[in-house]
């Protein structure tokens, strides 16, 4: 079933927008209508508008991401956009996210132009942020064009939007590391969560702190964890996490 809103019913008086926006809701209702009857839906939620296919000889690998922050899968279309998937599950401003939330129409030189953003995020305070994925060598002026229009739709909408590419390999390499630990269950021993919440209150070793607080083997899933949460901190973009980087309780956390 399609759903097409009116802006004409949802805001008597005001100009018809200039972008049209199509998404598949949670329950699998599609969609459609100008983008200012559409802008508060959602799209957190949104199902993908599109497929993540796969096939022999593929060159990108697309494929799921499990989000702790949603506790759902979240499609990506390629490694880097898995990586930015991660990312913001990592943000602790993040509190939903979705890809391939919608997809934007708009006329260009009388031609109609569509493009699906590759991310929209729901932030802590309400505000959403649309991301697109592109590394900066692989941006053609096509590209760039539908960039430009999606950052004015955004502009209309109240959004904010980016544009990222690669990663810095040693915070992309960290935060990978981490997300290994991201499942509530590392969590689970809230006894050694709260022994290192003591011993890091002071900045200390990784290592010296982990076995401070029991056998290391079993408190190191927790430390990570919670370096997963942001609830300890270290410096994730200065090197690679070793035995002696420096671990902190966050003072903003909670």
């Amino acid at each position: 079933m399609v759903i097409w809103v009116s802006a004409e019913l949802a805001y008597a008086g005001v100009a018809r927008s200039q972008f049209e926006v199509s998404y598949v809701d949670l329950h699998g209702t599609q969609v459609s209508g100008p983008l200012n009857a559409c802008w508060d839906a959602l799209f957190e939620d949104a199902l993908p508008v599109r497929s993540f296919p796969s096939f022999k000889g593929q060159r990108n690998f697309p494929g799921w991401w499990w989000s702790a922050t949603s506790g759902r899968h979240v499609g990506h279309e390629s490694w880097l956009e898995r990586d930015h998937a991660m990312l913001l599950d990592f943000d602790p401003e993040v509190v939903g996210f979705s890809s391939q939330p919608f997809r934007l129409a708009w006329q260009q030189e009388a031609k109609r132009r569509e493009h699906v953003p590759d991310y929209f995020a729901r932030q802590a305070d309400g505000t959403g942020v649309v991301i697109d994925v592109r590394a900066d060598e692989r941006i053609e002026a096509v590209d760039a064009e539908a960039f430009a229009a999606t950052e004015a739709a955004c502009a209309e909408a109240g959004w904010s939007f980016r544009r990222v590419g690669a990663l810095d390999s040693v915070l992309g390499g960290n935060v990978r590391w981490l997300s290994r630990y991201r499942h509530p269950r590392c969590g689970r021993r809230v006894d050694v969560a709260a022994r290192l919440r003591e011993i890091f209150r002071e900045p200390t070793p990784l290592f010296a702190g982990a076995v401070e607080a029991g056998e290391r083997l079993g408190v190191l899933p927790v430390l990570f964890h919670l370096l997963w949460r942001q609830e300890l901190t270290a410096d994730l973009e200065a090197a690679v996490l070793s035995s002696s980087t420096l671990v902190t309780v966050n003072g903003r956390a909670g």
